[in-house]
């Protein structure tokens, strides 16, 4: 498995040489860096830590700074650590851009899917509505009895389905073709929508699944059409 480090810029649509129009993620891919490598001797298995997105050193920590030198690189905004076997022979401070995946490649995209606020149980656990009859409160969308009581001594058991917080958790989008790889301007294009928000952090890596490449497919080139 191989992956990097980029940041959702937005959606948009391209189109092949024979008309059809498919929707893609724009990831910007500014160059990782490797600055910690863990091996099997020394730490049981085999990742590599990748940092992403330059800070100068008055807004990073002392821990971060002393960690970067190590790199001979600049203080990272981001760090991730990836288990990956075909990146194992690069070694600290090697520079990976966004060519370490082809077109046609299949990908899996992690991110910290966008956080709604406050949500009612219907929607945050997709739990029924209340009957419309025989008594019922007229509001529906309400949690009902939780039967605590006489069972745990009124104690509402960690876990329980109940309205709250939805959102901002981690999730992955899997099997997504990657359309285009933009060498120029560090960007993928990927087929389909990837969890976050604009400018939320990604994580790009080679699928799980049992494909890993198909055949690439041809984009319009509107700048050669232009110069005919």
């Amino acid at each position: 498995m191989k992956g990097l480090l980029g940041r959702k810029l937005g959606m948009t649509q391209v189109f092949t040489n024979d008309g059809t129009l498919i929707p893609v993620t724009v990831v910007e891919v500014t160059p990782n860096v490797v600055t910690q490598k863990k091996t099997l001797e020394n730490d049981g298995y085999v990742a590599l830590q990748l940092g992403m997105e330059d800070i100068t050193e008055k807004r990073a920590t002392k821990a971060n700074v002393g960690h970067a030198k190590k790199a001979g690189t600049a203080p990272k905004r981001f760090y991730r650590e990836l288990k990956s076997d075909e990146m194992a022979d690069l070694e600290v401070g090697a520079t990976v851009t966004c060519d370490l995946f082809a077109e046609g490649d299949m990908v899996d995209v992690q991110g910290i899917s966008r956080g709604k606020g406050y949500m009612g149980a219907v929607y945050r656990n997709n739990q029924a509505l209340q009957p419309r009859s025989h008594g019922a409160s007229l509001v529906r969308r309400a949690v009902g009895s939780l039967a605590t009581i006489g069972r745990n001594n009124g104690y509402i058991n960690k876990g329980r389905l109940m309205a709250g917080h939805e959102g901002t958790y981690t999730t992955t989008n899997q099997n997504l073709q990657i359309i285009k790889v933009d060498t120029a301007n560090n960007v993928l294009l990927i087929k389909g929508n990837v969890p976050g928000p604009r400018k939320g952090l990604v994580i790009v890596k080679t699928t799980t699944k049992p494909v890993k490449h198909v055949a690439p497919v041809e984009l319009v080139n509107y700048i050669t059409e232009k110069e005919a």
